[in-house]
């Protein structure tokens, strides 16, 4: 069936409904992705970004509804990670003089990927337009969000702007825009995206935005390469990427902690009574069972981080170690946090969280609490003191 996107637009991709993890084992994707392609159907036979290798004869069935593979005139890779062009090799077997549109870092990354297109490249840049009928294609370089190579690519006929990577989230659908689906779903996942795939670049991304956003261009739609296209209020998700680039906060705490015995957890569940008396929301994760990918998603929208962990082996737990080195490479902007613990003989776990946020960028705004083997009442005031602490922390922030 014909999915069509606009007159002489269409939906060409494939839904990937099972997949539960997306880069490696890295990404936890509870509703599956999809792989965006389309295809314009012009003067010229255009089709923009292609499929996963696996989705590769989906693909072919679906934009041989319009013509045939060999009749292609070109394939736009606006971003060449291998979800979205692993496809290619297949497309030049069949379709060898088929001419390739990249941007400079696209021609790097699928030289890389597939040597056998080299010779069918053609690099553009920002300002760059080719007509392939009644539309003309305009370039944009959008290096970061999220690759060097990533580029977009508007239709100025039908006002569509095609983001490759940027404004999508994993989520499998059979509708194609966003004013056909739940919103709530789709918000959490298109912020899951952001917070775990593209925080580390909000500096460039604000830059970038700023400067797409000079270009003036008209969008009804915006078509990412991931997830639902938006056509009720398209530009709603490019102001969502603003506040998030931004690293603008709701007044609210994410605890996360790991324990051995019980004790960090009883520590944990104090501090937490000290941020809601103060009237401050919070979110406890164990850090042994939580998904780390969704405590990532609430951490991007929460002021305070207050982490916690009994100390072995001289340091934090494992669990811990790894959620530190997460919150480190996705250098989340404008939190503050605290550490607390429990320890039996040496009592490291407290500097070395602080040294983990110091790393991040987390500003430590309040002393750590940490108790011997088990905390007792004294203990556990202390933690109900710390979450009154990082309350009025928040507050006047």
């Amino acid at each position: 069936m014909k999915k069509q996107v606009c007159e002489g637009i269409y939906w060409v991709g494939a839904n990937e409904w099972s997949k539960s993890h997306f880069h490696g084992h890295e990404l936890s994707i509870k509703h599956g992705t999809t792989y965006n392609s389309f295809f314009i159907d012009d003067e010229k036979k255009v089709v923009i970004d292609s499929v996963r290798d696996s989705k590769c004869d989906e693909w072919f069935k679906n934009i041989e509804e319009f013509c045939k593979i060999e009749e292609l005139d070109i394939l736009i890779v606006d971003h060449a990670e291998p979800d979205h062009s692993t496809a290619i090799p297949r497309l030049l077997e069949r379709n060898p003089n088929i001419q390739i549109y990249v941007s400079n870092g696209g021609k790097i990354s699928v030289s890389r990927f597939f040597p056998m297109a080299v010779n069918n490249l053609k690099v553009v840049k920002t300002g760059d337009s080719i007509k392939i009928g009644k539309r003309t294609l305009k370039f944009f370089e959008a290096q970061m969000l999220h690759w060097p190579d990533t580029m977009f690519t508007y239709s100025d006929t039908d006002k569509v702007l095609f983001s490759a990577d940027a404004f999508g989230e994993h989520l499998s659908t059979s509708k194609l825009f966003n004013d056909e689906i739940d919103n709530e779903g789709l918000w959490y996942e298109a912020e899951k995206y952001f917070a775990n795939i593209l925080t580390l670049y909000s500096q460039p991304i604000l830059k970038k935005i700023d400067a797409f956003l000079q270009l003036n261009w008209e969008l009804k739609m915006i078509a990412p390469s991931h997830g639902i296209i938006w056509r009720d209020n398209p530009t709603q998700i490019v102001e969502k990427y603003i506040h998030w680039a931004k690293g603008e906060c709701e007044g609210k705490a994410v605890i996360i902690f790991d324990t051995i015995w019980g004790g960090t957890e009883k520590m944990a569940d104090a501090i937490g009574q000290g941020l809601a008396e103060r009237g401050v929301h919070y979110k406890i994760f164990n850090a042994g069972s939580a998904d780390m990918a969704d405590v990532m998603t609430d951490l991007l929208g929460a002021k305070a981080i207050i982490m916690g962990s009994a100390t072995r082996n001289n340091t934090v737990l494992p669990v811990i170690a790894a959620f530190l080195e997460e919150t480190k490479g996705l250098k989340f902007r404008n939190k503050i946090g605290a550490a607390f613990g429990t320890y039996g003989w040496s009592g490291e776990c407290i500097k070395r969280i602080e040294a983990g946020f110091a790393e991040s960028g987390i500003e430590v705004v309040a002393e750590g609490v940490k108790s011997q083997f088990s905390p007792d009442e004294k203990d556990l005031l202390k933690c109900k003191e710390l979450g009154h602490t990082i309350a009025s922390k928040i507050k006047c922030k």
